[in-house]
């Protein structure tokens, strides 16, 4: 439903149908700022998605994806990177506020030496190019804004072990102020159209200050759950490369 004269979007679930949206543009690097209020209640074995990706099998992807809970149960921010069709480098917060009450501003900073994950507006996680050795990082491939509302209640809830309950369906969930501070690609071309908002260049080489170090690192004590960089029982041959490298992965 797109209501407000087009200022607020509202996707649906229910057991017959998910839904969904994509921008009309593709972008190559930029900022992506959207507002999203939660699906309410027991909203377990749903999963909110906002993310940016390109298409084919070799594609790449980054990752919001909420997973929602039994009433009363904080909900799990899951968030990952894929490069060339291949990810397994998830990271899993608990938000410190309830998501379904108010509109909160999830941001990716997205450069050729970092994606930034942010939570209005504090980081939550970095994840940087580290090419030169050998990790795979996302920057030649344009990108789409995605978002969607789904069931995944074989995985998000407790492993797949609450289910969707589809009699408190249609699950909803509301999106407004999506803001692209971007690269868009003209079409059939590499190189990006000037727009106004492109002016605001301050993202293409946005990195964590000294706030924004003592930010990340108190998400990652008080509110993370999982961490792939610490699960040597999933990579029993080793930790992927990045891992001893990047502190605030």
């Amino acid at each position: 439903m797109i209501l407000n004269g087009g200022r607020l979007l509202r996707l649906s679930l229910d057991k017959v149908s998910g839904s969904g949206f994509v921008s009309k543009n593709e972008f190559l690097f930029g900022r992506i700022d959207m507002q999203i209020k939660l699906v309410r209640g027991n909203s377990a074995g749903t999963v909110t998605a906002f993310y940016l990706s390109s298409q084919g099998p070799a594609h790449d992807e980054i990752d919001f994806e909420f997973l929602g809970n039994l009433s009363g149960n904080p909900y799990t921010l899951h968030t990952n990177v894929c490069t060339q069709g291949k990810g397994n480098r998830e990271q899993q917060i608990r938000l410190w506020f309830d998501p379904t009450m108010a509109f909160h501003t999830y941001s990716i900073v997205w450069n050729a030496q970092r994606i930034i994950f942010l939570v209005d507006n504090i980081p939550i996680r970095v994840f940087n190019n580290l090419e030169s050795i050998g990790v795979p990082f996302p920057k030649n491939q344009p990108m789409r804004i995605y978002s969607s509302l789904w069931n995944a209640d074989d995985w998000a809830t407790m492993g797949g072990l609450v289910k969707t309950d589809w009699t408190k369906a249609p699950f909803t969930a509301a999106f407004r102020n999506f803001k692209a501070n971007a690269c868009v690609l003209a079409p059939g071309t590499s190189a990006c159209i000037r727009t106004a908002s492109t002016q605001d260049s301050g993202w293409q080489d946005q990195a964590l200050d000294a706030s924004g170090r003592k930010w990340i690192q108190w998400v990652q004590k008080n509110h993370m759950v999982y961490n792939y960089c610490k699960d040597v029982k999933r990579f029993p041959k080793g930790l992927l490369p990045e891992c001893k490298r990047s502190r605030f992965l």
